[in-house]
């Protein structure tokens, strides 16, 4: 089969079944999974090289590691530590504990009852948060917690892979010279890669950032990622490891949104393509065989989670509703279960039949997820305690900004100054790299990027902001970072620095909120300065400039209407100009302020 005829027929599937699951809320990576058995094997048979496929899609999940890495801050781990590394940490261990005591007693080798505990103890990140995002619960207490147990599940996973060779079968557990010298050389690329990271990688990124070229950045960032996996994967460890590893060294670097940017449509479409694989993996037949059998250990599996989850809430001193809610979301299986469990295999830690069906059990879980949050609702909606309203958390400012700041030259940086005097979080994006590496210099947090990229302002984290500072120079520029905002962030307010008033008739038109010229309120105060030298009083000078900017202003909203006319543009300045000059010749004081404003028309 063509790789063009294979391309067509994975797209396919996804284009139409991903949006159905998505509409009926069962999320995409369920609708992924059933598009992998529709097309796979069990399905109508389109593919069958689902072991090759299989490889290849394993890029996606480095990809994803890689991100995960990136978002990584210390600054973010050390506000949330406690519910990170207490609670997720609690959850993990109470559930790989458990599980591995019902295998045992189940019969199991400890070694696939151990891979059993590590696989089944994780939830679906993607699928869960999607649950929480769509139920607008993300800020409750129920949703941070989550948030926190699924943070700590995806550090957690690193661990997991690099386990997995310990526990072949063909290492028996036993260290001689040669599993030394194994242990030896990966240790050796750890610390390899980490140098890299401080004394290559970013000395790397910011000569390919000189050339300002988008394309080239993006085949740079793909190489950093696919570099790193690679090396760790010639030292007999997780391509994953490294990647992670590579996202969590540049986690604090001025290319963390622009790499986040460039590898996120590659890491969409290779997970999406992954979870298609395991669908096509996922053996029905099994289903056929023994049905009650299966339903029955993927509703267990949701059960024991629940309780552990439902427990743990209750430690945290929160309300039965809040428990409830919590042990719901992230009882299934997770996607990373599909990814240890092929791992697994790979090394030959567990069988591939018993693997078969622990996938099985994993997707059936997530089956069950959206099934019993409406039977959770129903319930919720049945009991008058439930319906009281649940208090929420306060958002941890540190989490998102509340403004982004688009150009970081003179106008930016004053503006970020008087910010962080008052403590409110900020994102300052600018395109120039040589005034990023400058500005980093003074020890200001600045990201190299072009702020009219929509994948640059998603990584920025625009649709959780609420002020947007437009103070990008180039004109041309700045009217393309405007209209994406106010297309795709319409609830983002637009404080915009404008360089004349053809720049502020342009911002004007697509609905800019507040725009100021650059050099207006200095040339304003200048001549105020320039008056009392002139032996002017102060008073009488403050009241002169004040009427010309207020006049000024009001000309600015005058002549927006009647602007891409440019002679009656000209027949108005004059006019202005004539008016203005008989005002101050009359001296008529107050008057300048009321009687004399131009209407808006």
């Amino acid at each position: 089969m063509s790789l063009v005829y294979s391309a067509i027929i994975f797209l396919t599937a996804a284009v139409i079944i991903v949006p159905i699951f998505k509409k009926i809320g069962l999320g995409s990576v369920l609708g992924y999974l059933t598009a992998g058995i529709l097309i796979g094997p069990w399905g109508f048979g389109f593919i069958a090289e689902v072991e090759d496929i299989l490889h290849f899609a394993e890029l996606g999940v480095v990809l994803l590691l890689f991100i995960i890495g990136l978002e990584l801050q210390p600054s973010r781990l050390r506000v949330m530590r406690r519910p990170i590394f207490g609670t997720g940490g609690l959850q993990v261990f109470a559930s790989i504990l458990v599980i591995f005591v019902l295998a045992l007693a189940a019969n199991m080798e400890w070694r696939t009852a151990l891979v059993m505990g590590c696989c089944l103890s994780l939830s679906s990140t993607a699928f869960a948060l999607q649950l929480l995002g769509e139920r607008d619960e993300l800020v409750t207490q129920h949703g941070r917690t989550a948030f926190a147990i699924l943070l700590f599940q995806d550090l957690i996973v690193i661990p997991m892979l690099a386990l997995l060779p310990l526990l072949s079968h063909e290492n028996n557990m036993s260290f001689g010279g040669d599993q030394l010298l194994a242990a030896g050389t990966a240790i050796a690329v750890i610390i390899g890669v980490i140098a890299a990271g401080h004394f290559l990688i970013k000395p790397l990124l910011k000569w390919v950032a000189l050339s300002n070229n988008t394309e080239l950045f993006s085949a740079a960032s793909l190489l950093v990622v696919l570099g790193t996996a690679g090396l760790m994967y010639a030292a007999g460890l997780s391509m994953a490891l490294g990647a992670f590893l590579a996202g969590v060294l540049l986690a604090d670097s001025e290319f963390r949104h622009e790499l986040e940017a460039n590898i996120e449509p590659f890491k969409g479409l290779l997970l999406g393509l992954f979870f298609i694989s395991v669908g096509m993996s996922v053996d029905l037949g099994l289903i056929v065989k023994m049905p009650v059998l299966l339903v029955s250990m993927a509703i267990a599996l949701v059960l024991i989670k629940a309780a552990i989850l439902f427990g743990i809430a209750k430690l945290n001193k929160q309300s039965n509703a809040s428990a409830l809610n919590l042990a719901v979301i992230i009882s299934q299986g997770g996607e990373f279960a599909f990814v240890l469990l092929h791992q697994a295999g790979t090394f030959n830690v567990i069988d591939k039949s018993i693997s078969n069906i622990l996938v099985v059990i994993v997707t059936l879980s997530m089956v069950i997820t959206p099934l019993l949050l409406i039977l959770t609702d129903y319930w919720k909606n049945r009991t008058a305690a439930s319906r009281q309203t649940e208090p929420e958390y306060d958002q941890i400012d540190d989490d998102e900004p509340k403004v982004i700041i688009a150009g970081f030259g003179r106008f930016g940086q004053i503006i970020a100054r008087i910010l962080r005097m008052k403590k409110i979080p900020f994102t300052a994006l600018e395109s120039s790299f040589e005034q990023v590496d400058f500005v980093r210099k003074f020890g200001n947090k600045i990201y190299f990027g072009d702020a009219a990229r929509l994948d640059l302002l998603r990584a920025a984290r625009a649709d959780k902001a609420s002020i947007f500072v437009l103070s990008i120079v180039d004109t041309d520029a700045s009217i393309k970072v405007a209209e994406a905002v106010k297309k795709h962030f319409p609830h983002l307010k637009i404080f915009a620095r404008a360089r004349n008033r053809q720049h502020v008739y342009k911002l004007m038109d697509i609905g800019v909120d507040y725009v100021i010229r650059e050099t207006f309120l200095s040339s304003i105060e200048l001549a105020k300065q320039i008056l009392i030298g002139m032996k002017i009083e102060d008073s009488e000078a403050e009241k002169i400039t004040t009427a010309f900017k207020e006049y000024d202003q009001a000309l600015v909203q005058k002549q927006h209407a009647i602007h891409h006319d440019e002679e009656q543009v000209i027949a108005s300045a004059r006019h202005a100009a004539a008016e203005l000059e008989s005002l101050f010749e009359e001296d008529t004081g107050s008057d300048i302020d009321h009687e004399t404003q131009p209407k808006h028309s």
